[in-house]
């Protein structure tokens, strides 16, 4: 079975609205210490979704790529912390 990343966003500026590329994808809120609980967001069939924990509206723009949002803060990439050993 293939895997497929889901993109994950964050709202540290706590802009009203972010279009992203995607309609399938993860909300965190803002970004750790101070997310929210992660959650799964799916739009369907719809072009826009709220998320439920901290209220940003999320619109699909086809026109983005999966790892890209406006504003282009908004994509969380993962990175290990400090003296983190290497994988």
């Amino acid at each position: 079975m293939a895997q497929t990343l889901v993109p994950h966003f964050v709202n540290d500026k706590g802009v009203d609205r972010i279009a992203i590329g995607v309609k399938e994808f993860q909300c965190m809120g803002a970004t750790p210490p101070f997310d929210h609980p992660h959650v799964y967001l799916d739009m369907g069939d719809e072009a826009q979704l709220v998320c439920p924990y901290c209220s940003t509206l999320f619109r699909y723009n086809p026109a983005l790529k999966a790892t890209e949002s406006d504003p282009p803060s908004c994509v969380f990439v993962a990175t290990a912390p400090p003296g983190a050993p290497e994988a």
